[in-house]
């Protein structure tokens, strides 16, 4: 079975992104992928921010996103770029620590301003990470996420279909690779 590691950069335990990740993770699972999901929150921040390379929690991150096919790399935008936290979280990935995986990006942010930070600011650090196939990411308004009354993510129409094209293409590319 294939395997994805959905890495998420946000620092806050419930946010829309942690919402749209969840719409995401469930398609990804449905397609019959195993999803596995790294919330760089939960990860020791004095092992993020001094750079505990050896660290046993790094380690075993590190070792999560080596064992993926696929990478699915989902941020909130703050000053039209990624989080610190993720970024402390990739620089302690091996050089070539994204080489032959796949990998989707996806950004949540409040304003179109903000559009291009994965193509400026995101893919550029997953390029030097030694990933060649980055897909056309993804990126979604605040205001297109919303809450059910069971707090799960609703995601306005627009969004929902580019989200879904997105994850087909994903879906689809992880299953030829890894039928090869």
């Amino acid at each position: 079975m294939a395997k994805v590691v959905i890495i998420s950069g946000s620092p806050t335990p419930t946010s829309r992104l942690h919402g749209v990740i969840e719409v995401a993770k469930n398609e990804l699972q449905l397609a019959g992928l195993e999803v596995d999901w790294i919330k760089v929150r939960d990860l020791p921040a004095e092992d993020l921010l001094y750079a505990k390379f050896d660290s046993e929690a790094i380690v075993n991150a590190s070792k999560r996103v080596a064992e993926a096919d696929a990478v699915f790399v989902a941020t909130p935008v703050y000053k039209a770029s990624y989080t610190g936290v993720l970024k402390a979280f990739l620089d302690l990935l091996p050089q070539k620590g994204l080489e032959r995986k796949i990998v989707l990006p996806l950004a949540v942010g409040g304003t179109y301003a903000h559009l291009l930070a994965i193509d400026y600011a995101l893919k550029p650090v997953l390029s030097v990470l030694g990933a060649q196939n980055i897909l056309q990411g993804v990126y979604v308004l605040d205001k297109q996420v919303t809450w059910g009354e069971q707090g799960q993510a609703i995601l306005d129409d627009e969004i929902s279909s580019r989200l879904n094209e997105s994850l087909t293409e994903f879906i689809q590319e992880i299953k030829w690779h890894t039928s090869r």
